[in-house]
């Protein structure tokens, strides 16, 4: 798909007229009657300059803005003495994705809120998504042949049961409007979201915008979590708050086929139960860290790749096919650990290790069965650049045996497929600075380094710079 200047001149102009369209609305009080902590009360805080293009309407009962992501990558030819139906192309290429978001949000009473996202994506990515588990491009639809009209993103209702008298300040984002929020509570979300909006999160490396764009950095890429071919899916999601202390509960939908747009509504046939624990602690007398543990669990119409091989030695299919099986429900879980910590007010590091059982096939996220990721970043606070971001991060990703010899014979998956496979781990370093340029521009560039793509030593290594331009409104 082609990047149409004239399609995107017309959005922005629409975001733009939609956004400063609300500005003259009066501010208004959240009605509290709790205390308030307010630490640094009575200091004259810093003046901070305008970090969108427009000002946003100033009423906590009101959200709307809009952002708008430009990623460009391109790779230079590459070694690659065989390829497949699957494989990322070796000739050298160039690609451009766009993901523009309206974000818009009403709060109903003091304990509940209505949000609503509009979404319109469109380009593409390198070898139009295939050939890596470790995509570069976290933007990138994996899908390219679905339509390009914009769609709802999210759609959910969000309540607040109060558990405690005490309040705390807390930020207004797209997910929250609430300038208040009490220290213990439980929040309730129901509807259509992205499980990674809530789980697996990290300060440091979760967001394609302004940090790392790997989908295996920002996100765990063992965690085959459940999302449409988009990220999306319905559910219920139950969080427990308290200082220090965060647990999460989510039930949402699978998609009725790998990496499929229609969800399953049936929860018999298939759901997915996602836990996560949040622990918030000081260590070696450093800021206070954040440890988080999170398993899942799959249930869905996922075939087996060890049955896929044996059928095909057996002579009942051309080549291995993990979809070639009765409908089924299957299982397919994992366990993930993800760490950040700060070093000081400009500096951190952080991480992540995932696993999941690897004898289902990869079914909605990427095929990644094992990964190990380590990473520092940071904000350009040390020279006096405190809105610029920047990041290293090194992942390394693998599957199980049975994932290997799947490919290894010829077998196909969503995202891999080179025919055969000479077995090595997808090991990927990625780096970025992301400048603030001024009001809400944020330009970017990166460099990925990626050591034997879709886990085969023959192919490689793929060398894909990047530049980024983020709007925010």
């Amino acid at each position: 798909m082609r990047f149409r200047p004239v399609a995107f001149a017309a959005h922005l102009l629409i975001l733009t007229i939609v956004c400063l369209a609300p500005a003259h609305l009066a501010a208004q009080e959240f009605p509290t009657t709790e205390p308030v902590s307010t630490s640094g009360a009575g200091e004259a805080p810093e003046a901070d300059p305008m970090l969108t293009m427009f000002p946003r309407p100033e009423s906590d009962r009101i959200w709307l803005s809009g952002q708008a992501n430009f990623i460009t990558q391109y790779h230079p030819t590459f070694r690659s003495p065989y390829s497949g139906p699957n494989s990322l192309s070796a000739p050298a290429q160039t690609a451009t994705s766009r993901v523009l978001t309206l974000f818009t949000g009403i709060r109903i009473s003091s304990s509940t809120e209505f949000l609503c996202d509009v979404q319109e994506t469109g380009g593409g990515g390198i070898g139009q998504a295939l050939g890596l588990a470790g995509f570069p491009n976290l933007d990138v639809v994996r899908n390219p042949t679905l339509s390009q009209a914009p769609y709802i993103a999210r759609l959910m209702v969000h309540t607040v049961i109060p558990l405690g008298e005490t309040r705390v300040i807390s930020e207004r984002t797209p997910f929250s409007l609430f300038s208040s929020l009490p220290e213990r509570r439980l929040d309730i979300r129901f509807g259509k979201f992205s499980l990674v909006d809530f789980f697996d999160l990290n300060s440091y490396g979760s967001d394609s915008n302004f940090q790392f764009m790997n989908w295996t950095v920002d996100n765990t890429g063992s965690y085959d979590y459940a999302a449409d071919t988009r990220g999306y899916t319905y559910g219920v999601l139950f969080e427990y708050h308290q200082p220090h202390l965060a647990l999460r509960f989510a039930e949402a939908l699978m998609p009725k086929v790998a990496n499929g747009i229609h969800l399953e509504a049936d929860l018999a046939a298939a759901r997915a139960e996602n836990t996560e624990v949040e622990i918030h602690r000081k260590v070696f007398r450093l800021q206070e860290g954040t440890l988080r543990l999170l398993s899942f669990v799959n249930h869905a119409n996922m075939g087996l790749y060890s049955v896929a091989v044996n059928n095909y030695l057996a002579g009942l299919t051309p080549t291995p096919e993990v979809t070639a099986h009765p409908l089924q429900t299957t299982i397919k879980y994992g366990f993930l650990v993800n760490f950040e910590q700060p070093l000081n007010d400009s500096v951190g590091v952080f991480g992540r290790w995932g696993w999941n059982e690897g004898k289902h096939e990869s079914y909605a996220y990427t095929e990644d069965d094992e990964t190990f990721l380590l990473g520092v970043a940071g904000s350009g606070g040390a020279w006096n650049r405190r809105f610029d971001r920047w990041g290293f991060a090194f992942v390394s990703n693998g599957i199980s045996h049975d994932h290997q010899r799947y490919l290894a014979l010829g077998g196909l998956g969503f995202v891999l497929g080179d025919g055969r496979l000479n077995y090595g781990r997808e090991n990927i370093e990625e780096g970025f600075y992301t400048f603030h340029l001024w009001r809400g521009i944020y330009p970017s560039a990166g460099l990925q380094h990626i050591n034997d793509p879709g886990y085969n030593r023959d192919r490689g290594p793929v060398l894909v710079p990047t530049l980024r331009l983020h709007l925010e409104f």
